[in-house]
């Protein structure tokens, strides 16, 4: 039997533990207390050897105000420039002034709390761990049957495009306000893709007619406050084109720049922008798709809202692969030709704590 350094055994060791026991019994309970984290929730230890530690650092994450984007030539460039140096190098950044009213990003956190502090009579129809379903859903993380840990979350999955869900089909907590941030934050994507294209010396448009704003999904979650919260720590990158992300006050998202993690604290009215690992793909790895976790609260919950511009849920053979205006003789592909849905389907195949999906598809 193996144990980590405080005693717990890990998760993914040759044990007589019962995984598929426990998940049955935490879809039994949906716990909302405990004193101490279940043995599913916590990660390897080898898998997170080097990445646990935590220095603060004079690094920031960029803030980009997008208010000069309309007003001049020289404005707008500027923007640019810092969309490019802070995609390029971090593959992260806040932006403020993006058009979305507060009212809203602070209606859209509420929503999540009001839908996640309900009684469970009332939230149970949408629990399922169903991957492929299209609708949605309330679930612990999608892998749960095939990670050798789970997150300990509760997400909220709406497919919001192509295809718009029937308001009907839409938790009644969060129903109106997650309409309504749905159609914001689509235009602050389309504008972010804009700003992308011009960053890598393309037409504006370039990125939007390769359908990477085509498809959104918000993704909702819902993350208690817990005792032991070292031990459930995982690091992931995105497996989306863009992520546009909406945290409340809790705060507590990191990301690895320069073999630190770097807090991203929260500021009212920003969002939060990170490179997806399809969009690092189509770039040649021109853009960085970084790493990232989230250290969640000891005692408050945290609320994070996330829209990942990707159409993973939809079939489609469409082939995406780097985007041959950025390619030459000295910057030749380094990637092969994947879909969308084959690239998601193999970053799910992983075992969690494994290198990135990318590297799977290097030529």
């Amino acid at each position: 039997m193996e144990v980590s350094n405080t005693g717990k055994t890990l998760a993914g060791t040759k044990t007589e533990y019962d995984q598929t026991r426990e998940l049955k019994a935490l879809d039994c309970t949906k716990a909302n207390g405990v004193a101490k984290v279940p043995r599913i929730f916590i990660n390897p230890l080898e898998k997170l050897v080097g990445k646990l530690d935590f220095d603060k650092t004079l690094f920031e994450i960029p803030m980009i105000d997008l208010e000069g984007i309309n007003n001049d030539e020289t404005g707008r460039k500027k923007v640019v420039d810092q969309v490019r140096d802070a995609s390029e190098t971090w593959g992260f950044f806040q932006v403020i002034n993006h058009g979305i009213p507060i009212s809203v990003l602070d209606g859209m956190i509420d929503g999540v709390r009001r839908f996640n502090e309900q009684e469970t009579e009332v939230k149970k129809e949408f629990y399922t761990r169903t991957r492929d379903r299209i609708g949605t859903r309330k679930d612990t993380n999608v892998d749960l049957n095939e990670s050798p840990a789970a997150k300990w979350r509760d997400s909220l999955l709406f497919p919001m495009a192509p295809v718009p869900p029937n308001p009907e089909e839409l938790p009644m907590a969060c129903r109106d306000i997650l309409m309504e941030y749905s159609k914001k934050v689509t235009r602050v994507g389309i504008i972010l893709f804009e700003l992308l294209s011009e960053a890598l010396g393309l037409n504006p448009d370039h990125l939007k007619d390769m359908d990477c704003a085509e498809g959104h999904n918000i993704v909702c979650h819902y993350y208690r406050g817990f005792p032991e919260q070292e031990l459930t720590m995982g690091v992931h990158s995105d497996k989306d084109f863009l992520t546009v992300l909406l945290q409340d006050h809790i705060g507590g998202l990191q990301v690895f720049h320069r073999n630190q993690w770097v807090d991203v604290p929260p500021m009212p009215g920003a969002l939060v922008v990170n490179i997806g690992d399809l969009l690092q793909l189509i770039t040649n790895d021109r853009l960085k798709s970084s790493e990232h976790r989230v250290v969640a609260n000891h005692i408050d919950p945290r609320v994070s809202v996330g829209c990942f511009f990707s159409t993973f849920l939809q079939p489609s053979t469409k082939m995406c692969g780097p985007i041959k205006e950025l390619l030459s003789e000295e910057n030749p592909p380094i990637y092969k030709e994947t879909t969308v849905r084959d690239y998601t389907a193999y970053y799910y195949s992983k075992i969690f704590g494994e290198n990135s999906a990318l590297q799977h598809f290097r030529l």
